[in-house]
């Protein structure tokens, strides 16, 4: 049986790839695993594990190290062949082999010389299995001879002249290195007029004065030996036509001047290469390097192109400026003409240079090593390719196979031996050799016979710690001939994990492709062959993930100030978190600027250096997330002051490495208008299902310019990129070609799936389809299933078209079913969907709830209690219960329902009591209550009656004081219209008020409940009075209402009181002081005009008349009048005594009975019981009457007492 790595049932991410690889080298390149329990008891033939390389060139003044090293069990023996027979090192006193190696140590530090020992050597390890054997080692001794001697003359050029200087180092092992420098060692400066050819050779396109010198030296660096050769230096002089007619005068008539124009321009001709094509070979997998060295006045410049193609843009290089183009990683394709192009302003050139790329040999297959148990069949693969086609040879242990001994159970064919029913015997080491001109490849695999039981080669109890969501990897390296099979076990008595859920790799890793809370736990290998069985166990824990939940935020910062960026992270409390800034992804400046406080980074006087991508990292041993921000750093005041603006759109768009999901989508950034750009957004279209609408596809950073989109199958993509400055987003680019991916079956099933019946005897299955572009392929459709819970049928089903919605007849009333919805389309089915729970159709409620109970809490408030209805006879999903609840007459419940207002009061869930609010005092209720469900409400439980107690009263309806006289008042009133309970009497307060706003003392009478009507006697005349009026009931006292009237006025005391501003005299008087007033006006205006002085104001001044005096803001004139007037409010009783100044301004010296004993200073307000709700003067200002409540006429009484 063959032992090797096949082909793992799933694809792998490439996150997982590493771990995988690391499980699969002890399999797939040794075979037997190098555990050292195994190597005690496990035979196993030899294996090169070390080798110098083919071509190994040494230091001829360092010792000899040819390195052989090889493993096995027994440790196998070695042996050399030196240019291809056997050499003997003990017959050599300065060849030492290492003890357990084959690595050859030549001493030729002491005596000897590397030359003699230049050769090709080959190692051989050798034990019972077989013989391994390495390549063929050419060794050569490195070589820097020196400069040939040779006289170099100056060299005279005119200006603009071209000129090639030569190198021609000597031929060295390697080669050397060339350059050109100066006496004083500095290389000479090179330009796309200046520069050094391939072949070390130093170019001028044309020459120019400063050119001038004597020290053009060539360089030769021989790396191997650490030697550098000297060429003789080279004299260069260039002079100017000037110069040359100054010679020519010296010795010529003037008639013979030179006279050419300095400068003299001229088209490009190559200095390298010659003509007008050449040929290039190279090996694939090398660097070709193509050269054009143009000369011309002005100097030419190269371009270069591929004739029958376009260069690769991922490989290719220019060097030299232009004149030197590469290829790296050349291959056959990369053949053909490459033509350079030489041009200035006179003209262009151009040369084809036609490419061939051989190839020495190289893998396709290389053979891989075979354990396999007695009887069992395999092969060995030997695959290469080249330029020209490899031929492919074997041997056996070192020996060619044609004359190898004879082995019955293997038979050749070509590049493949086939091995049927082996026997122990068979175990051996072959050798496959590729070929051609260009090189060979040698590669060893082994056939190791074995009969071993199955062992696991993982420690046991490992523990394997994963973060939560991602894929869990558990080993079990295990080896075995013939090959073991493996299963895995979850828990004590778990049965085998099977890969539907989880991914069973042949190298024995389990794989849960994606790791919850509830995978942790304990985990059973098992491997088993014919011989035997091992188990080992492991242990899993799962981790919450680390991540940023505040990340760090772009800034713009002036120079100079402070800028801080915040990183707040969350992880696994078991693990421990580490937070790491760097900048620009390296680490942050060694600087006391520089401050990091938990998630916190502080940057103190920022600076123009300071500015770039600041990034936080938090890494626990098992996960890392890092954020970035970027830093502007912008002048305190520019001047002049940029103009800031969004970007402009991104252009140049490639779609490349086009993958069924996948495609990789390359732009060039517009330019940013002076503000970074901080992301670029990329959408999408699909043109098949929504052409003309864009969606957002992903979000990459500002300094991004490639982005590696996933794709979903079916849809022709456009794509289109926008980019984000601090200042907004760009208009979107122009959009990419179109890329139509193929379809595959669809990756997701609908969502939002519900099981709902809209009539008692049906089940309404209801999803939300998929869009277009999640369908995946043509032939959408969807399979319906249901299932009734707790039953005992089987799965029912129906595929119907695009739609979202299907009905299940003829179920029973308000039953469980078990749902689910499955896309399918042309290419197949979606995976399995979740199943979601729903119910058929719900019916009318069948009980009413019982033992209905009735607590009175207060007047206006009752609480209700009920038992629930049995589940049962909800007959739907339970929403809560109703209260019906109606005021009555006692007696009429049952006559008058229909006519009744009823209140409705919904308790939600499952309540069983809930409180009615807003009552109204002594009052009859009856209530019901019914529960509800989804389909409406059930019957109605028995009426229960109940009576509310008595409550305050309202205020009496109306107050009015009619008959006025002397000394009585009538009052008449309304009875509350809100008694709330029976009525026991009536109280009236009173006190009067006088002309300054006192109050006089306060009466308190009791009238009968009976009583509208009620006269006080006794009362003063010609008074004012404010009434207090409210009504009782047992519960206690209602609000009050007020009002204010006045006695009449005696007759015969207003008959001796006279109204001065009615006598005639007054009126007389007040004419003539107007006219006297008027006359010296008209008086002091005509002198004034005829320039004459009149001394008005020392005259006003000596006979001051007291009728133009000004008026004292304190004289009282008119002040009580105007008070009274506009007096027109309700007022609360003050205490006996107090009274308010004629300026309306309450003094404290004159009373300490203030306005702030009843509220809030003059502003203090109470309500409509009775307490005070305007304001008592307590402003200079006169103020307008308020209110529409009756006022006494000012009194010519009063008038006249306070003139005089």
């Amino acid at each position: 049986m063959q032992l090797k790595i096949m082909p793992k049932k799933k694809r792998l991410p490439a996150g997982r790839v590493a771990l995988i690889l690391f499980l699969c080298q002890m399999i797939s390149a040794l075979e037997v695993p190098l555990d050292p329990k195994l190597l005690e008891d496990l035979v196993q033939p030899p294996t090169i594990t070390q080798q110098s390389p083919k071509d190994y060139i040494i230091d001829p003044r360092e010792n000899i190290v040819i390195q052989c090293e090889a493993k096995g069990k027994p440790p196998p023996s070695f042996s050399w062949t030196r240019n291809g027979t056997h050499f003997d090192i003990d017959k050599d006193p300065l060849v030492t082999m290492q003890p357990g190696s084959g690595t050859l140590t030549i001493n030729i530090m002491s005596e000897g010389k590397a030359e003699t020992y230049e050769g090709v050597y080959q190692c051989t390890a050798r034990n019972e299995r077989g013989a391994a054997i390495s390549n063929n080692i050419v060794v050569r001794p490195s070589r820097s001879p020196l400069w040939t001697k040779e006289k170099l003359e100056p060299i005279t050029l005119r200006n603009g002249q071209s000129l090639v200087l030569p190198c021609r180092p000597p031929l060295g092992l390697p080669p050397p290195i060339i350059f050109w420098m100066d006496n004083s060692f500095q290389r000479l400066p090179q330009s796309e007029r200046v520069s050094q050819g391939l072949n070390g050779d130093l170019y001028f396109s044309n020459v120019l004065p400063e050119d001038t010198r004597e020290d053009y030296i060539c360089y030769a660096r021989f790396n191997h030996t650490q030697t550098i050769q000297q060429k003789q230096p080279i004299s260069v002089k260039v002079i100017s036509v000037d110069e040359l007619n100054d010679t020519i005068a010296a010795n010529l008539s003037d008639t013979e001047f030179y006279s050419a124009k300095p400068n003299r321009e001229r088209p490009p001709t190559f200095l390298t290469p010659e003509g007008n094509t050449s040929n290039k070979e190279e090996l694939r997998g090398n660097v070709l390097s193509l050269e054009c060295i143009a000369e011309g006045l002005p100097t030419p410049v190269i371009y270069w192109i591929k004739e029958d193609g376009t260069l690769p843009t991922n490989r290719t290089f220019y060097r030299n400026f232009k004149k030197t183009l590469q290829i790296i990683q050349v291959s056959e394709a990369d053949s053909g003409n490459y033509q350079c192009i030489a041009k200035n302003a006179l003209g262009a050139i151009h040369h084809t240079i036609s490419v061939t790329v051989k190839a020495a040999p190289y893998w396709i297959l290389a053979p891989q090593n075979l354990v396999l148990s007695p009887g069992e069949d395999g092969s060995l693969i030997c695959r290469a390719n080249g330029n020209p086609k490899p031929r492919i040879s074997w041997l056996s242990n070192g020996v060619p196979i044609e004359i190898a001994p004879d082995d019955p159970s293997r038979k050749i064919d070509g590049d493949t031996i086939i091995f049927s029913n082996v026997q122990e015997r068979s175990s051996a080491v072959y050798q496959c050799n590729a070929s051609n001109e260009y090189g060979y490849l040698l590669a060893n695999a082994f056939v190791n016979v074995l009969a071993e039981p199955p062992r696991i080669l993982t420690s046991a109890n490992t523990l394997y710690q994963v973060i939560a969501n991602r894929p869990a990897l558990l080993d079990c390296a295990f080896f075995g001939s013939p090959l073991p099979t493996i299963e895995w076990f979850k828990g004590a008595k778990g049965s085998a994990l099977r890969d539907d859920i989880y991914v069973l790799h042949e190298n024995g890793t389990l794989e849960i492709p994606v790791a919850q809370k509830d995978s942790t736990g304990t985990y059973t290998c098992v491997a088993r062959n014919k011989l035997g069985m091992a188990k080992n166990e492991v242990h899993l824990e799962i981790k919450d993930p680390t991540r940023i939940i505040k990340q760090p935020e772009y800034a713009v910062v002036q120079r100079g100030s402070t800028v801080s960026f915040e990183c707040k992270v969350k992880h696994d409390h078991t693990l421990t978190l580490t937070i790491t800034w760097l900048k620009d992804n390296g680490e942050l400046p060694s600087d006391g600027r520089f401050t990091v406080d938990k998630d916190h980074l502080e940057v103190a006087d920022v600076r123009d250096s300071d500015g770039g991508a600041y990034t936080c990292v938090a890494n626990t041993t098992l996960d890392m997330v890092s954020a970035s921000a970027v830093l502007s750093v912008v002048a305190p005041t520019p001047t002049p002051a940029p103009i800031y603006d969004v970007p402009n759109p991104p252009f140049d768009l490639e779609l490349t490495d086009q993958l069924d999901k996948s495609v990789q989508l390359s732009w060039t950034p517009g330019d940013d208008n002076n503000s970074p750009i901080t992301k670029f957004i990329i959408e999408y279209e699909d043109a098949m299902h929504e052409a003309g609408l864009w969606h957002h596809q992903t979000e990459v950073p500002g300094t991004q310019t490639t982005a590696q989109l996933k794709l979903s199958p079916y849809v022709n993509y456009s794509f289109r990129v926008m980019a984000v400055n601090s200042l907004g987003r760009s208009l979107p680019s122009e959009p990419s070609e179109q890329y139509l991916t193929k379809a595959a079956e669809p990756d997701t099933n609908p969502t939002a799936v519900e099981g709902l019946g809209s009539e008692p005897d049906n089940l309404v299955i209801t999803w939300k389809p998929l869009n277009g572009f999640e369908s995946n392929g043509p032939g959408l459709q969807y399979k319906v299933s249901w299932l009734q819970k707790d039953g005992d049928d089987e799965w029912a089903s129906v595929v119907v078209a695009n739609v979202s919605k299907y009905i299940v007849s003829g179920t029973p009333t308000f039953v469980p079913y078990l749902i689910k919805v499955q896309a399918l389309n042309d290419v197949g089915f979606a995976p399995e969907p979740a199943v979601v729970m729903g119910h058929s159709g719900e019916d009318l409620p069948m009980v009413a709830p019982g033992n209905v109970r009735v607590n009175v809490v207060n007047s206006t408030l009752a609480e209700v209690h009920w038992d629930p209805v049995p589940l049962k006879s909800i007959r739907g999903h339970l929403q809560g219960y109703r209260i019906y609840y109606w005021k009555a007459q006692e007696g009429s419940l049952k006559r008058n329902r229909r006519h009744i207002e009823k209140k409705i009061l919904t308790f939600q869930g499952s309540k069983t009591h809930g409180m009615l609010p807003g009552l109204e005092p002594f009052s009859h209720y009856a209530l019901n209550v019914r529960v509800v469900n989804g389909k409406g409400e059930g019957p109605a439980s028995p009426d229960r009656v109940f009576n509310t107690p008595e409550g305050v009263p309202s205020a009496p309806s109306s107050l009015k004081i009619v008959n006025p006289t002397l000394d009585s008042l009538t009052l008449e009133w309304d009875p509350p219209s809100r008694p709330n309970g029976i009525l026991t009497e009536y109280t009236l307060k009173y006190q009067p008020i006088n002309s300054t706003h006192e109050l006089g003392p306060l009466v308190d009478l009791k009238i009968p409940a009976n009583k509208t009507r009620w006269t006080l006697k006794n009362l003063n005349f010609s008074t004012r009075y404010k009434f207090y009026f409210y009504a009782q009931t047992a519960a206690g006292s209602g609000s009050q209402i007020t009002e204010e009237a006045v006695t009449t006025v005696d007759e015969a005391m207003a008959s001796r009181q006279v109204d001065i501003a009615t006598q005639g005299w007054f009126i007389g008087l007040m004419c003539a002081v107007a006219l006297l007033i008027l006359i010296l006006l008209i008086v002091c205006f005509i002198r004034r005009n005829k320039g004459g002085k009149y001394p008005v104001k020392e005259k006003e001044d000596a006979h001051a008349d007291p009728e133009i005096q000004p008026m004292k803001e304190d004289d009282g004139t008119f002040g009580e009048y105007r008070s009274l007037e506009s007096d027109a409010e309700d007022h609360k009783p003050l205490k006996k005594g107090s009274r308010t100044p004629s300026d309306r301004t309450v003094k404290k010296e004159d009373s300490d009975d203030s306005l702030v004993d009843y509220g809030e200073g003059v502003n203090g307000q109470f309500n409509e019981d009775g307490s005070f709700i305007g304001q008592y003067s307590g402003k200079k200002e006169k103020e307008p009457a308020e209110g529409n409540e009756s006022s006494e006429a000012p009194s010519p009484v009063n008038a006249m007492n306070s003139f005089v």
